[in-house]
């Protein structure tokens, strides 16, 4: 199932709408609906290696807001250079 594992989103209903016509304000008059299919807002989730907080790295899927906002701490691949 598409779902984040840190703020257990999912994926959101709603519909998708077809028009015909030109809008008022251009000089139409007016746009109609003529279908309405239902749809589902699917969120962008990606998979990264996350710390655990016992130590040590894992595997988790995790939306964007959540990665951009901090709640997921990446684990460090590499350890920076550093002079002896």
């Amino acid at each position: 199932m598409q779902k984040c594992d840190y703020c257990d989103r999912k994926p959101g209903r709603g519909n998708s709408k077809v028009e015909r016509g030109k809008a008022k304000y251009l000089g139409g008059n007016g746009r109609k609906t003529t279908g309405i299919t239902k749809r589902y807002f699917f969120m962008n989730l990606q998979p990264v290696h996350v710390e655990k907080p016992e130590g040590g790295a894992a595997k988790a899927i995790a939306c964007t807001k959540c990665i951009r906002s901090g709640k997921v701490v990446k684990s460090v691949k590499r350890k920076p250079f550093t002079l002896a």
